[in-house]
């Protein structure tokens, strides 16, 4: 929502998103500096929340009702000292927090609050994000690996199989969603759930299953296993210190944030809500709906990141042979019957457009369905 307000007050936006140099800098910024501040303060509303499962106080010194803490844990962490194994490889120890951090911060340029808040109108919104979120295995492996730690290294090697296996699940539960949708796009993603129904009554067994591999493609509870402190010592980040450290925390909440909001978009209709009409006479008509779509969007994207925190709060932490039977054993040949039985559903009803989907041509160098547009 800053950033939907922001970018209406500063910058000129056209509709038909024909950007300048300077706009896409500043339409880049003004997406990813709200983006650090919703994601510190989220670390405070993942600390109140679990301390009020569990019956405590939680942060409550640093301001009023521990609204500072955020920026305290900040600036500790921006103060320490920066300290280097002596027999890593220290281009690839700096290297692979920063590349983590990165990766989790351009996914969100294709995210469609609304028809016209992104910065990359892809046509192939959805690869691009999942090509993407795929190349964040990279920093983690590196990290381990340039520590020249064993523990470091078992941690990387845990997560790094760990997020493969899962994200080869999220592929095959987001097919159904092209089928439905017959698109790529993000917003034709929403626009169909606008004209039809939210996905997540059609797809619910596919919205459950996305939800629990989110949860291990992000590493968070009851999967944290990559972070399990009582026998990795905290896993591949265990040599990192001060701000290194950080990009790394910042880049897993993120990440926890950016799937909420792909969940959002994938199942509840991103800013649509079927109870509300937009306003179509008035002062400032496209304003007030776009603020209205941005705020029913964050409002769902909120409510999916609160479960998040809820499974930490109240969920034991699964054994590693488990996570791995769930994801190849059930997860995987759950998703394929389920692509396999909306594929003969659409077919026999005459909605499957083959035509439409994405191909290679001959040369195989380009799809022929994908295009940038600035």
């Amino acid at each position: 929502m800053l950033y939907f307000l922001t970018k209406n007050y500063f910058v000129s936006f056209s509709i038909e998103h024909h950007y300048s140099n300077l706009d896409f800098i500043i339409h880049s910024f003004l997406t990813l500096i709200p983006l650090l501040v919703v994601v510190a303060f989220f670390t405070l509303a993942e600390r109140k929340a679990m301390a009020s499962i569990q019956r405590r106080k939680g942060p409550n010194i640093v301001g009023i009702w521990g609204f500072l803490q955020p920026f305290a844990d900040g600036l500790k962490l921006v103060v320490k000292e920066i300290i280097i194994p002596t027999k890593a490889n220290k281009f690839l120890f700096a290297f692979g927090p920063f590349l983590t951090l990165f990766l989790s911060f351009i996914s969100w340029l294709a995210i469609p609050f609304e028809i016209y808040t992104r910065v990359f109108d892809l046509n192939n919104s959805l690869l691009y994000i999942l090509v993407v979120s795929s190349l964040s295995v990279y920093g983690i492996l590196l990290s381990g690996w340039a520590s020249n730690s064993k523990y470091a290294l078992i941690g990387a090697l845990r997560s790094v199989s760990q997020m493969i296996s899962y994200e080869v699940s999220i592929s095959f539960i987001i097919l159904p969603v092209v089928l439905l949708s017959n698109s790529l796009n993000l917003n034709t993603i929403i626009q169909a759930q606008k004209e039809t129904i939210w996905f997540f009554l059609p797809l619910f067994p596919i919205a459950i299953i996305f939800f629990i591999s989110i949860l291990a493609e992000t590493n968070r509870a009851p999967f944290d296993l990559p972070e399990a402190e009582a026998e990795l010592v905290a896993g591949y980040n265990v040599e990192y210190s001060s701000i290194m450290f950080a990009a790394f925390f910042l880049g897993e909440y993120a990440n926890i944030l950016l799937m909420s909001t792909l969940f959002v978009i994938f199942f509840l209709g991103g800013g649509n809500f079927f109870l509300t009409k937009p306003i179509t006479s008035g002062f400032l008509t496209t304003t007030l709906n776009s603020f209205w779509l941005v705020f029913i969007f964050t409002i769902k994207a909120i409510s999916v990141t609160f479960l998040f925190i809820f499974v930490r709060a109240n969920l034991p932490r699964f054994r590693f042979d488990q996570l791995m039977y769930i994801g190849w054993k059930i997860f995987l040949p759950l998703t394929l019957s389920f692509i396999l039985f909306f594929t003969g559903l659409l077919f026999s009803l005459k909605g499957l457009d083959i035509i439409q989907i994405p191909r290679f041509n001959a040369s195989f160098n380009y799809i022929n369905s994908f295009s940038l547009r600035f």
